[in-house]
């Protein structure tokens, strides 16, 4: 994917506040660093499961679009069978959602322990590195694919003002619970609003939404 300004996403979106990013910026580093520190046990024991339950790789990487349609390589514990991707086209019309994102409550593709793990998000963590990376902030817009962001109506753009992020206010909203456009008016929202008051009040409603586990497949 090219950078933004040769991007099919190159509509005039603008800077967000400089102050705020900056801030913004130091706090992802100082909690993404911590949160890395502190879960590495947890991480270390669901990278242990998911080797001893099925072959493939640990770690599952995916090209994602990121803040003025940058793309990044995005990083997530594996949850589904190695041969997901080609299975897909198999299950296509058992699709539960609208718009371009593929969802099943009870995907055959994904394992036991990702089951587990996609329950309680826990297969999110190692996008921890992305935010350390600089490519993601702990709170923002989910980042999509260039495959499912071709297929979205260019006025939801506007989500690529700003780094997409690890919890947003569609986690904390009801997740796949929700219809695509609802997700998309929420990200717009969040844009349109954002502030540090925001992000503080998404990290505390995203702990109970985690335990819950609503909406999460």
């Amino acid at each position: 994917m090219a950078p933004f300004r040769e991007s099919p996403y190159a509509q005039h979106i603008p800077e967000r506040r400089v102050p705020y990013r900056t801030v913004k910026r130091l706090l992802d580093i100082i909690v993404s660093a911590g949160a890395l520190i502190v879960l590495m046990p947890v991480m270390l024991a669901i990278a242990v499961m998911i080797k001893i339950e099925s072959p493939g790789p640990i770690i599952f990487k995916q090209i994602r679009i990121g803040r003025r349609g940058r793309p990044f390589i995005f990083y997530k514990f594996r949850s589904m069978r190695v041969n997901a991707q080609e299975l897909r086209q198999l299950i296509e019309h058992m699709n539960e959602q609208a718009g371009p994102i593929f969802k099943i409550r009870r995907d055959p593709r994904v394992t036991k322990v990702g089951q587990f793990i996609r329950k309680f998000s826990l297969d999110e963590l190692p996008q921890l590195i992305n935010v350390l990376k600089g490519d993601m902030s702990v709170v923002g817009p989910r980042p999509m694919t260039p495959v499912d962001l071709n297929q979205c109506d260019p006025q939801y753009y506007w989500r690529l003002a700003v780094p997409p992020g690890c919890t947003g206010l569609w986690q904390v909203s009801g997740r796949s619970n929700l219809t695509f456009d609802e997700w998309m008016r929420l990200d717009m929202y969040y844009v349109d609003n954002m502030s540090l008051w925001m992000d503080v009040k998404i990290l505390l409603m995203t702990v109970p939404a985690v335990l819950r586990g609503e909406g999460a497949y």
